[in-house]
C-alpha cells in the first residue's frame, strides 16, 4: 500500500487523518525520535519532516533514519528545497508554492530535484501549497504573496488552480506557530470547490478544540508541529488533538 492510499484509507474510515510536523533543525535527533515516538502513541498517522530553514542534509538523513527505525507510521519529507530530501522516507510531498512571488518555489527548486526524485523511485504525492496570513517564517523565506484570511475566494481560486494542474493534495498554511488556526470559513470554502481531492489544513493547531472546527469545517488532514514540539506531554496533547479531529468530522 502507498502512503497516499494509507491516508485515503483513513480518511474515509476515520473522516479525517493527522500527521504531526517535525522539523529535524529544532532539536537533536534522538529528542525528534522522542517526539515521534509519543506522537504515534498518541495516535498519529504519519510523521512529517521539514522546515523553512536548515532542514536538511546529513541532520535530515540521520533524523529521518532514527525516526524510521522507531516507529511503524509512514515517514514523510515536507521540503522546503532540494536539500530537504532523503531516502531515509516513506514518500516526498512534491508541492508548489503556488503564491509565491518567486519562481524557484513554484517550479525551479522542484525542477532541480525531479530527476534525483525519478531515480530513486520513492513515492511522491503532487500538491498544492498555499501560505495563508500570518505566514511566519514560510511566508517570508518563500516569499508568499498571503492569502488574506477574509478573502477566502481567493485561496478557492489557487486551490483550483492546484487541482486543474492535476494536484492530488492541497496544503492550506498559517505558519508555524500562528496565533490562531485558518478561519473556518476559508477551509470550508477550498474543502467545497476542491470536493474529492485531499485538503491538509496546519497552522495555530494547539487544541482538540481547534483541531475539531478545522475538521467540521473540511480538513482532511490536520497537521501540528510547533504546538508538539513545545508540549509537556507529547502523547497526550496528540490523543486530544487527534479526539479532537475525529469529533469535528463526526458533529
Amino acid at each position: 500500500m502507498t502512503v497516499e492510499e494509507y491516508l485515503s484509507e483513513i480518511i474515509q474510515k476515520e473522516g479525517v487523518a493527522h500527521v504531526t510536523l517535525i522539523d529535524p533543525a529544532s532539536q537533536k535527533p534522538e529528542e525528534a525520535v522522542r517526539l515521534a515516538t509519543e506522537a504515534v502513541a498518541g495516535g498519529t498517522n504519519a510523521i512529517m519532516l521539514g522546515g523553512s530553514t536548515d532542514a536538511g542534509g546529513q541532520l535530515l538523513d540521520l533524523t529521518a533514519k532514527m525516526i524510521k527505525e522507531n516507529v511503524s507510521v509512514p515517514i514523510i519529507l515536507f521540503p522546503g528545497s532540494t536539500s530537504g530530501f532523503t531516502t531515509n522516507a516513506d514518500c516526498v510531498l512534491f508541492m508548489s508554492l503556488l503564491n509565491s512571488r518567486d519562481p524557484h518555489y513554484i517550479v525551479g527548486n522542484q525542477m532541480l530535484g525531479a530527476l534525483t526524485l525519478y531515480k530513486t523511485g520513492m513515492e511522491s504525492i503532487p500538491m498544492a501549497y498555499l501560505v495563508c496570513e500570518p505566514g511566519g517564517t514560510v511566508g517570508w523565506v518563500g516569499d508568499a504573496k498571503l492569502l488574506p484570511r477574509a478573502k477566502p475566494e481567493l485561496a478557492a481560486a489557487y486551490a483550483l488552480t492546484g487541482k486543474y494542474y492535476g494536484m492530488r493534495y492541497t496544503y492550506l498554511e498559517a505558519g508555524s506557530g500562528a496565533d490562531s488556526p485558518l478561519p473556518p470559513e476559508m477551509i470550508g470554502t477550498v474543502k467545497h470547490v476542491l470536493k474529492d481531492s485531499v485538503l491538509i489544513v496546519g497552522g495555530g493547531i494547539r487544541d482538540g478544540k481547534a483541531a475539531a472546527i478545522c475538521a467540521k469545517a473540511g480538513a482532511d488532514i490536520i497537521v501540528t508541529g510547533t504546538a508538539i514540539e513545545k508540549a509537556d506531554d507529547v502523547k497526550a496533547l496528540t490523543a486530544e488533538i487527534v479526539m479532537g479531529a475525529k469529533m469535528g468530522k463526526k458533529a
